[in-house]
């Protein structure tokens, strides 16, 4: 029997056994707390030490000298949507906001129909569309026609513009009782709950409504897919609480396409 002691140097299999556990403790700590958190490009993650702190769970504001609010990477919405919003409009509202939309024309209609691939704004709600106005001022949406067109816009003025569309009539289904039923898309009426994808019914109308979401019903076809694909790619973040980029990260591309095509069923 070996009278070699197990708990010593010179035992060749505890040297081993415990300096690979070591190792491992080393290169475990330096994945957790310095590789993983350093990937991440967010300001309290920025440097060695920062990386470190965060990872151990240490408050943001033991990391900096500084209590000034992070910048965020990007800039979203700030508009608080609720039921109540521009819930009703005068008609001297929707007057000025008549005379404002001349401006508007060459892209939405002259009757807020589009033949231009822009959105349609007759009938759409007053809310969402003065969202829509406030995040393009704000930058909060980018393009480059809209933006520069809002950016002298006041508060009322875009109030009024939203009363005016709101105050058309919407686009309805031509469709006679003679023709087929237009199918309805499963992503539409059911989404794909698997893939935390919700029915776009839900939201957009159809099974219910939620504040902010527009009605889609005749929206041309590719202004419908490209914004899908822009909240997919994170080109577009203006969302509620990144609703819509949760869900389009997830459509397929088939998916995209068959809901611009069902929607865009819809004429006036």
């Amino acid at each position: 029997m070996s009278e070699e002691r197990l708990f010593s140097l010179r035992n060749r299999w505890f040297t081993v056994t415990v300096g690979g556990m070591l190792a491992l403790v080393v290169f475990s700590a330096a994945v957790g707390f310095i590789w993983l958190p350093s990937a991440q490009s967010d300001q309290p993650f920025q440097g060695v030490w920062n990386a470190i702190c965060s990872a151990a769970g240490v408050p943001q504001q033991w990391l900096r000298a500084s209590s000034a609010t992070p910048v965020p990477l990007v800039q979203t919405s700030a508009v608080v949507m609720t039921p109540q919003l521009l819930a009703e409009s005068s008609s001297t509202s929707i007057g000025r906001g008549a005379t404002l939309s001349m401006r508007c024309t060459m892209c939405h209609g002259v009757r807020g129909m589009s033949n231009a691939n822009s959105p349609n704004l007759a009938g759409q709600y007053s809310s969402v569309i003065y969202k829509q106005l406030l995040d393009f001022q704000s930058g909060a949406r980018r393009n480059a026609v809209m933006s520069p067109m809002v950016s002298n816009l006041s508060d009322q003025d875009m109030r009024d513009l939203s009363a005016y569309y709101a105050y058309l009539p919407r686009p309805v289904a031509l469709r006679s009782d003679a023709a087929p039923a237009v199918p309805v898309p499963e992503i539409v009426s059911g989404g794909a709950p698997m893939r935390n994808i919700a029915s776009c019914a839900s939201c957009h109308g159809g099974i219910d409504h939620k504040a902010g979401s527009p009605w889609l019903e005749g929206m041309p076809a590719a202004y419908t897919r490209a914004q899908l694909q822009a909240f997919a790619n994170d080109t577009r973040h203006n969302d509620i609480n990144g609703q819509m980029r949760n869900v389009a990260r997830n459509m397929t591309p088939a998916e995209i396409d068959a809901a611009a095509a069902y929607y865009a069923g819809a004429q006036p």
